[in-house]
């Protein structure tokens, strides 16, 4: 098969007009497709809707360590609760705090905390010239949004295979005391699916920052997120590595069952230091008198501990593996050898990353749309909305059934074909 760059330019027309033919026949399908983010399916969904009988009016109340699940008290979670998330996490349980649904939102509130507080007693953000985070892009949008929300500046950093740049982060981690945090997403990173090799991660734990408030916002969204169990991808437990490190306090870590349990009513948490989470109960102290620890006792009733919370993640494997097929094999089959994109093959983690020809992720995203299929805007993988090659764009295969998944490939492959021939035409 030729690449389309090697065609002529009566080759590229005759194309276009084939191509263009069999967009107009997509169009009147009247497709509905929405690939936009990386949701669960209502079938993943329902596939632990018996998590709700894990308590029942019959049910004992109390945690482990004799509190009433119903009524004020243990901030930090109850004991089985932080148990559980932190085996899912690899750390120590007296290193976690059990919150919310959301760990986006403890996210959030980190950031928050470091603005108006401080980190540790350092000055607090809102009161420095300059704040600014490195962003590993491609990269997962809601990071980004969240530091341009509090006007904290975003310094982009190449991701690799192996994770961000490493020579870069060193440098300006090092150089420039502004710099504050670094947003990761450390096992099958979104949108690339890739996952942080020993070394990268060996690097981040001996940083040597500039800023004594400087701090690695691990967010491990997808910690037991496999999609096949013969190759699955291994983090490397990055607090022992800070510890060998001398830099016990440099991590904030976080996780959620949004993609295990409910996406709306799971359990989230954060690992941290004894000295950052000190630091943090300042505040959430009087932001709450505690978390919901009927949805926590629930969760550990339900799942008990790690064995049950992978042999759940299996079946959500079985759910999804056949989703990322169908948009791998049509990928492959219809893309392969012509020289107009790229794309990643995750083990694990909700999406798909696309590298189209420079320029055209925008138009391809657009005519997508056009014909019935919502993707993830182009540039939402950047800090700003701005890919600077205006080439990425992020496939998110979860929520549609296996069969509409390869419906929506099609239609994507067609209109990458389109776009691609148009920009060649225009060279």
């Amino acid at each position: 098969m030729k690449s389309y760059q090697e065609l002529g330019k009566e080759e590229l027309l005759a194309l276009k007009e084939k191509l263009n033919a069999e967009y107009e026949e997509a169009k009147k399908k009247g497709l509905s497709l929405d690939m936009s983010r990386g949701k669960p399916a209502v079938s993943q969904l329902a596939m632990g809707m018996d998590i709700m009988n894990a308590l029942t009016i019959e049910s004992d109340m109390k945690s482990e360590n004799g509190l009433d699940v119903r009524n004020y008290g243990v901030l930090e979670g109850i004991p089985e609760a932080r148990k559980l998330m932190a085996e899912i996490m690899g750390v120590k349980p007296e290193n976690v705090i059990v919150c919310g649904n959301s760990s986006l939102n403890i996210m959030y509130d980190t950031v928050a905390r470091s603005m108006t507080h401080g980190v540790m007693g350092s000055t607090p953000w809102c009161k420095l010239d300059k704040v600014s985070f490195l962003c590993p892009a491609p990269g997962y949008d809601r990071h980004f949004a969240i530091t341009q929300h509090f006007g904290i500046e975003m310094i982009p950093v190449p991701m690799t295979t192996e994770g961000p740049d490493m020579d870069m982060v060193e440098r300006l981690v090092a150089q420039d005391p502004s710099v504050k945090g670094i947003w990761c997403v450390p096992k099958y990173s979104n949108p690339q699916g890739y996952t942080y090799s020993d070394e990268t991660v060996k690097r981040f734990a001996a940083l040597k920052p500039a800023a004594e408030d400087f701090r690695i916002f691990w967010d491990n969204a997808y910690a037991v997120h496999d999609l096949y169990e013969d190759r699955s991808d291994v983090l490397l437990e990055i607090f022992d590595q800070c510890e060998k490190a001398g830099n016990p306090d440099m991590v904030y870590e976080f996780c959620s069952t949004s993609k295990v349990s409910f996406a709306g009513a799971g359990i989230a948490a954060i690992a941290s230091s004894k000295g950052n989470l000190e630091w943090m109960k300042k505040s959430m102290t009087v932001q709450t008198i505690g978390y919901d620890k009927v949805n926590q006792l629930r969760h550990v009733r339900y799942y008990k501990d790690l064995n049950g919370i992978k042999a759940h993640m299996r079946k959500h494997a079985a759910m999804l593996r056949p989703k990322f097929d169908a948009v791998l094999e049509t990928l492959d089959k219809e893309l392969s050898g012509l020289g107009i994109g790229e794309w990643t093959r995750p083990n694990g983690g909700y999406f798909i990353s696309f590298q189209a020809l420079d320029g055209c992720a925008k138009a391809i995203v657009a005519k997508c749309k056009e014909a019935g299929m919502t993707l993830t805007g182009a540039g939402a993988t950047y800090p700003y909305g701005k890919d600077p090659k205006d080439s990425n764009i992020r496939i998110a295969p979860s929520f549609p059934t296996p069969e509409e998944m390869a419906q929506a490939t099609e239609l994507f492959v067609l209109c990458v074909k389109l776009v691609s021939v148009e920009k060649l035409l225009n060279q």
